[in-house]
């Protein structure tokens, strides 16, 4: 797309209501027929699953496995010391490593993870203390904040952060891990995005902040659809330890698969994730609201029992964009850049694993949002992030799965 018309689109699109802009099927868009950017691989791992920058322009990328390491922008890979054990199994293990907001006088890292338990394992979120120097780095202090409990088998950890644009708070995205009733279930963290504190502590405001009593919650092994959940067979029960227990940690419900969320450049909190059989879903996050899983969905069920459509359910909210067919959303990211692609700024982007592409949308600020172009990257991008440049820098999921520099043709 040429800029003089993307300047056009972005004009118009802007200008548009959000209400013309709302529960738009973008699953059947068309790639476009080329891309207006070179992607460069600089080095290859293991399952990556996430990047961040440092301020010295080197980054930080996890490998499902377990690893965390230290890469130069030319590739140069110097592992990290003291990343805490995973348990990796199908979608579990080691998933985001993300910089404190108060990194250049905490150096604080952050860390998203399946933890092993007694039995399977849970998604913990840890915070360390990162020390650099040419040749190493170590994470050091680790302590985990935040537990999900019980642990258990199953998938779909989420497992995503996203700190308030006033650096006060984090937003953690919790996935159902295939349970998939516990996203409705309001004692349980699963399909859940948490509101806390940078301590990992349940956030002043919150809907259930400062309210007290005792929760128990049924124990199942995931099943596989929604006609299977409503008849799963209880192996036991676990009550939450303590006096003060009911779940203050809850701002939104109702997801299913939440790999990416973050914050907008007007302020907005978006998320994106996997659907079922189709159902692949953009949501703008706001507080208390319901976001349907697994009581709606625009797909179905893998062995093809219907789920009721969003539309029959005015009480939850409805995601802004969906695709069907999916795309596999891997993240979601926002681009802030004035230089080397200009015409981006203030753009989102959403990566897809399963179509091989990176998507560009446009948003209003005021809860509406576009769909600009698809490009077919031929990888499955796991991670979309921006360089300190301006540049694009991509992780694919595979073994080996590249790091992809993307710069202008």
């Amino acid at each position: 797309m040429k800029l003089a018309r993307a300047a056009v689109v972005f004009t118009l699109a802007a200008s548009a209501p959000p209400a013309v802009w709302s529960q738009v099927n973008v699953g059947e868009q068309k790639p476009e027929a080329s891309v207006p950017f070179t992607m460069t691989t600089v080095a290859t791992f293991k399952l990556p699953w996430r990047l961040a920058f440092l301020p010295d322009g080197r980054m930080l990328i996890t490998e499902k496995v377990g690893p965390v390491w230290l890469v130069s922008q030319k590739g140069d890979k110097i592992p990290v010391a003291n990343a805490p054990k995973v348990y990796y199994q199908g979608q579990s293990g080691m998933h985001g490593i993300f910089l404190s907001p108060h990194y250049a006088s905490d150096h604080n890292v952050y860390l998203t993870y399946a933890e092993p338990g007694e039995y399977g394992g849970g998604l913990a979120l840890a915070r360390a203390k990162l020390t650099v120097t040419a040749t190493s780095a170590a994470l050091e202090n680790l302590q985990v904040l935040w537990r999900q409990l019980p642990t258990g088998k199953g998938g779909q950890e989420g497992a995503q952060i996203a700190f308030s644009p006033d650096g006060k708070y984090l937003f953690l995205s919790v996935g159902d891990r295939q349970r998939m009733t516990p996203a409705q279930d309001p004692d349980q963290p699963e399909g859940k995005i948490l509101r806390l504190t940078l301590d990992g502590k349940p956030a002043p405001g919150n809907p259930n902040f400062g309210k007290t009593g005792a929760s128990t919650i049924p124990l199942i092994d995931p099943p596989t659809d929604t006609e299977a959940a409503k008849t799963a067979k209880v192996v036991s029960t676990y009550t939450f330890p303590g006096p003060n227990t009911i779940p203050a940690e809850t701002w939104a419900s109702g997801f299913r698969t939440p790999y990416g969320l973050a914050f907008s450049p007007s302020g907005e909190l978006w998320e994106v994730e996997h659907g079922p059989a189709g159902g692949d879903e953009l949501n703008l996050i706001e507080k208390t609201k319901n976001y349907g899983w697994p009581l709606v969905s625009y797909g179905k069920n893998y062995n093809g029992v219907p789920i009721p459509s969003p539309d029959t359910r005015p009480d939850l909210a409805k995601p802004a964009l969906y695709w069907v067919p999916v795309i596999a959303p891997g993240n979601l990211m926002f681009y802030r850049g004035t230089k080397i692609f200009p015409q981006w700024n203030g753009n989102g982007f959403v990566s897809g694993m399963s179509t091989k592409s990176l998507s560009r949308f446009i948003f209003d600020g005021h809860g509406g949002v576009k769909a600009a172009e698809r490009w077919d990257m031929g990888h499955r991008i796991r991670d979309v992030e921006e360089g300190p440049d301006g540049s694009l820098w991509l992780l694919e999921d595979a073994d080996p799965g590249a790091l992809i520099h993307v710069t202008p043709k």
